[in-house]
């Protein structure tokens, strides 16, 4: 298999330094976490939104499936956080990747059991705390990620290269705005030894989310999508009905509640298993404008790779 050597690849023993996004209904499977281990990146299933019996099932399929490492993605606010913890420490997963929390609530445990864990930031304070704290590696999220982009909304480009300063000695995965093998090249330039790619993969045959929704980030640009919900927990989605009631009353100084009550009326799983792209938070990153087509995981980690080759030697003298 071919190999890209990296900090990242070497701390997760991983052929690529390509790791899927957990994206919540997109990745809370098998299929394409197992299709992603096994082309050589890393393949994570988004623990967010599954109940226990079936994120215990999936955890089985996937050690089961594959040889090759895997990640569980775990939101710390979720409900029922330290249930979700008690059963991946009884199932050990290759690597952990947390965000929204401190990891000294998991760190610990989960180093017992031999899990890498990689921690979720968005600035150069919380990196520098997460590290001292003892975690791994981190994720790097900036602006342009699609679901939840830092409330700074830094870009990707200046947040990565400020993490790895401030930083130098730790692993580092660079999220959002990325696509393809360019935007890898970008990022291991900067100082990341891997990108995370969530809304192309969202564009792939194995993703679990409505066909709709994969149509949808296939016809965006690089324009369409928009950050609403300041003070309610920042997302970036495609520009819809939703984002525009959101607009209005953001532009308008609506009262908290207000924006709180149309907020709350749509929910991700509206779009991702529904397919209601007018009403519901249709999630994506502004790396969407850069994807054209619908492909199988295996085959998108395959043109990143040729992608992120072509992109080295156009920089050969």
């Amino acid at each position: 298999m071919r190999r890209i050597r990296t900090p990242v690849t070497e701390l997760l023993d991983i052929a690529l330094p390509i790791v899927q996004a957990g994206m919540s209904w997109a990745s809370s499977c098998s299929a394409l976490p197992l299709a992603v281990s096994d082309a050589g990146g890393l393949g994570v299933v988004a623990a967010g939104p599954m109940r226990l019996p079936d994120l215990a099932r999936t955890l089985d399929e996937l050690a089961d499936g594959t040889e090759s490492p895997w990640a569980v993605n775990l939101p710390l606010y979720r409900a029922g956080a330290e249930e979700v913890i008690e059963l991946l420490l009884e199932r050990r997963p290759p690597v952990l990747i947390a965000s929204q929390g401190g990891p000294r609530r998991y760190l610990e445990r989960f180093h017992d059991v031999g899990t890498t864990c990689l921690h979720v930031v968005s600035g150069t304070e919380h990196a520098k705390k997460a590290v001292d704290a003892g975690v791994d590696g981190l994720v790097v999220v900036g602006a342009e990620a699609g679901g939840h982009p830092p409330p700074g909304l830094v870009t990707t480009l200046v947040l990565t290269r400020a993490v790895a300063t401030a930083v130098p000695d730790t692993p580092i995965v660079a999220a959002g705005g990325l696509a393809d093998g360019a935007g890898l090249a970008a990022m291991l330039a900067l100082g990341a030894g891997a990108a995370q790619f969530g809304t192309r993969f969202l564009a792939s045959t194995e993703a679990t989310v409505h066909p709709d929704y994969k149509a949808a980030v296939v016809a965006a640009g690089i324009d369409s999508t928009r950050t609403v919900g300041r003070d309610l927990g920042l997302i970036r989605a495609l520009a819809n009905d939703f984002t525009d009631r959101m607009t209005e009353l953001e532009d308008a100084a609506a009262d908290v509640e207000r924006r709180r009550e149309v907020f709350a009326a749509s929910t991700l799983r509206d779009a991702a298993l529904d397919g209601d792209l007018k009403n519901g938070k249709v999630e994506a990153g502004q790396s969407a404008g850069l994807v054209t087509d619908v492909l199988p995981a295996g085959e998108i980690v395959r043109r990143i790779v040729e992608e992120y080759d072509a992109a080295v030697e156009r920089l050969r003298p």
